[in-house]
């Protein structure tokens, strides 16, 4: 509850008034005892605790409705929101979340969460006369002045977006405005709570409670989660995109929001450089990753071009877009010395029928520089890099190369990346070591897009190197010894492949293991080439150069040209071409508990208001609910009148025309 009037509050203390005169009254009378008293008080004592409670009961009524005539005076307004505490602020600053998650529409809504947020806070403000309002939109993160809450739905800065948030800049942001900023303040967040976006983990929410705690007057936080739970909802995602040859490869990944393994049919619409096809998909679980292949029409090196699938609980991801350029080899760098295992992946690297893909082999021995420009990975089956090779390698991870180590022939103590080699074991007579566990969803021995598993456990071992460091391990032995490890280095990666293919170390010269994973990481590293093309809507890859201008070119959709920076779409950006897409943490479903927003926001006093309504409507804003006292100021006064009739006698209440029988002596 707030109050328009809130001076009139001080007069609440007219409610001791009444308390006051009863004190006074009682001093006036002394007590003084004699003889005859004592049978009439015996008399009444029985009654004296019925009596006492009366006056008990008359004073409350009185002094309640005292404190209600001035409560009615002081205007008060009842919302959600605006919570039950507190004056009318000076400033409000509204957080907006912008990210695509908040064009998710309630179950059974037809509106947005952001369009409800809007007209839930617009409401809230209406009658706020002269609270100034600030915004500050997860999209640009910049504050704004506006001019009255009426507009805040007509403003280019609170439309839909397909950008991620992050509550923790944006909350600091406005401690820093609210620094120079005087009066008395509240910070509204209007989210769908989405833990992506909080990042409750993040160690920046210590220096936004202790800045939000530092203000001369602490604001108010008041939080709006909207909508309850969301429409059924299918989203699409491009998860890869490279050019083989006259084709266009593209892996793609359909979920849905639905906790069901109902076989459900999809329409996917795909159109490129302007032309469209039709296909069914149909997803079996929450799931479905596959692959397709878009063939590029002769004597078009470049182009680009967008998935679809129908409308459903939110419209920001049924769209995925994509781009290409020129076909170019992928070239991969082989460092190895001759021998068994040199031919074995050879063979891997380059197969017969991958077209455009080729290995050039060098000798450790006779290695003194790399030339890394044009190389999508390289595999290295020799002791770790040192000095200039190993600098050299760092910066190909940097660029986004993907770097496979298979454990080396001869001993060496070099270290690369923080990781060594152990010396070699060899397993006992007659026995193996055994491949035991293994990531199924991720690593070079993922399950494949359609689910079908590598068959690592036909992997076997006579001899064997453990990656010794601190790295990620993707795959164990059967004694839980390391396999594999992973060492991620700013875009590109490097793995540790505890054996070799050779048969006198194991059997991983078979292609049903050494093939995939090989052609993983070639896969990988390419995408360095074609990752030109493809970008996150608010990552700097995604933002114009110097000297370069934006311009849309698809026609996907409603593209808002004041909000073209923070929509998925095809942008050029003067010579260059960038499919942009949403980022892909807007497709994660988990929410914020209040478990984890008490430990988030810890200290700051926070109230939540959780509305599931899914439609706008004009009753949804504050209530001015100052009759509502004023009734009840008549309900106490009428008690209390009540309370004060003499009771009626015995004789009073007898029935007409009765005579009291005689006493007999």
């Amino acid at each position: 509850m707030t109050f328009l009037q809130q001076s009139m509050l001080w007069g609440l203390l007219a409610a001791s008034i009444p308390i006051i005169i009863h004190l006074l009254n009682r001093r006036r009378h002394k007590t003084v005892m004699w003889a005859a008293m004592q049978f009439l008080l015996k008399a009444t004592r029985e009654s004296r605790g019925k009596k006492k409670l009366r006056h008990i009961l008359i004073l409350t009524c009185r002094a309640l409705g005292v404190a209600a005539l001035v409560t009615a005076a002081a205007r008060p307004l009842v919302s959600g929101l605006l919570g039950w505490g507190g004056g009318k602020p000076d400033l409000v600053v509204l957080i907006l979340d912008r990210s695509a998650s908040m064009e998710a529409t309630p179950h059974s809504g037809t509106v947005p969460r952001r369009e409800l947020a809007l007209e839930r806070i617009r409401d809230a403000l209406a009658d706020l006369g002269g609270t100034r309002l600030v915004l500050l939109d997860s999209a640009s993160g910049q504050p704004q002045e506006v001019p009255s809450p009426d507009v805040l739905n007509q403003i280019s800065t609170t439309t839909a977006t397909d950008t991620t948030a992050d509550f923790s800049t944006l909350a600091s942001r406005a401690a820093e405005y609210l620094i120079e900023t005087p009066g008395r303040a509240e910070v509204w967040i209007a989210s769908d709570l989405q833990k992506s976006n909080w990042k409750p983990d993040n160690d920046r929410w210590t220096s936004v409670r202790a800045a939000l705690a530092s203000l001369p007057q602490p604001p108010k936080l008041r939080i709006l989660s909207l909508g309850g739970e969301p429409s059924p909802n299918q989203a699409i995602r491009i998860l890869s995109s490279r050019r083989a040859g006259n084709e266009l490869v593209l892996d793609i990944e359909i979920t849905r929001s639905e906790d069901s393994t109902a076989p459900l049919n999809l329409p996917l619409s795909s159109t490129m450089n302007g032309v469209r096809n039709m296909t069914n998909v149909t997803l079996a679980g929450q799931n479905f990753r596959f692959r397709k292949s878009l063939p590029i029409p002769p004597n078009q090196e470049s182009g680009y071009g967008w998935l679809s699938i129908p409308g459903d609980g939110n419209l920001r991801d049924n769209a995925a877009f994509f781009a290409y350029g020129p076909s170019r080899p992928v070239k991969s760098l082989l460092v190895a010395p001759p021998g068994e295992a040199t031919e074995y992946l050879s063979i891997a690297i380059a197969p017969g029928g991958h077209g455009g893909q080729s290995v050039e082999r060098k000798d450790p021995a006779q290695l003194s520089r790399l030339e890394l420009e044009d190389v999508a990975a390289v595999f290295w089956a020799a002791p770790l890099p040192t000095g200039q090779l190993s600098e050299s390698l760092n910066r190909f991870l940097v660029d986004g190369g993907e770097l496979v180590f298979f454990a080396p022939q001869g001993e060496s103590n070099a270290e690369f990346l923080g990781i060594k080699w152990s010396a070699i074991t060899t397993s006992e007579a007659g026995k193996f070591f055994i491949l035991d566990s293994w990531d199924h969803e991720d690593g070079l021995l993922r399950d494949g897009l359609d689910g079908t598993p590598i068959p690592a456990d036909r992997f076997k071992a006579l001899k064997r190197r453990l990656p010794e460091g601190e790295a990620a391990v993707l795959a164990r032995w059967d004694d839980g010894k390391t396999f594999i490890t992973r060492r991620v280095v700013d875009r590109g990666t490097a793995w540790f492949v505890g054996s070799q293919p050779d048969y006198t170390w194991s059997n991983l010269g078979d292609a049903d293991v050494l093939l995939p994973v090989v052609q993983r990481a070639i896969a990988e590293g390419a995408e360095r080439f074609d990752a030109g093309y493809l970008a996150n809507i608010g990552s700097r890859a995604a933002a114009p150069r110097p000297g370069e201008s934006r311009t849309r070119l698809d026609d996907y959709g409603a593209p808002v040209p004041a909000n073209e920076a923070f929509e998925a779409g095809i942008h050029r950006f003067g010579e260059r071409t960038m499919a942009l897409n949403r980022p892909a943490a807007e497709d994660d479903p988990e929410i914020m508990t209040r478990e984890m927003l008490n430990n988030t926001l810890e200290g700051t006093g926070f109230s939540l208001f959780e509305d599931s309504r899914t439609t706008v409507s004009a009753s949804s804003g504050p209530s001015d609910i100052w009759r509502g006292f004023l009734v009840a100021m008549l309900c106490f006064l009428i008690s209390e009148a009540l309370l004060c009739l003499p009771k009626r006698s015995s004789q009073a209440t007898a029935e007409p025309g009765t005579r009291n029988p005689p006493v007999k002596a």
